[in-house]
C-alpha cells in the first residue's frame, strides 16, 4: 500500500516512517500510528503521522 494516501492509514496501523532528521539518509523507523497529522487526502512525500512512542515522520511503508 502507498503511504501517500491518507485512506490507507488508520490509528493502530504498523508503518515505517522517515523522521525529519533522517530525510537525507532515508533511514526508516517502524512503529504504530497514534495520530494522523496530515489533513489532506494525499501528500506526495507521505502522510505525516505521530507514532505511539511520540516520534513524528512521513509514512514510507505500510505493513
Amino acid at each position: 500500500m502507498q503511504g501517500t494516501l491518507r485512506s490507507n492509514i488508520t490509528t493502530g496501523t504498523e508503518v515505517g516512517i522517515v523522521l525529519k532528521k533522517d530525510q537525507r539518509t532515508g533511514v526508516i523507523t517502524y512503529g504504530t500510528v497514534k495520530d494522523i497529522l496530515t489533513n489532506s487526502p494525499t501528500h506526495p512525500h507521505g502522510i505525516k503521522v505521530r507514532l505511539t512512542n511520540g516520534q513524528i515522520g512521513r509514512v514510507k511503508e505500510i505493513k
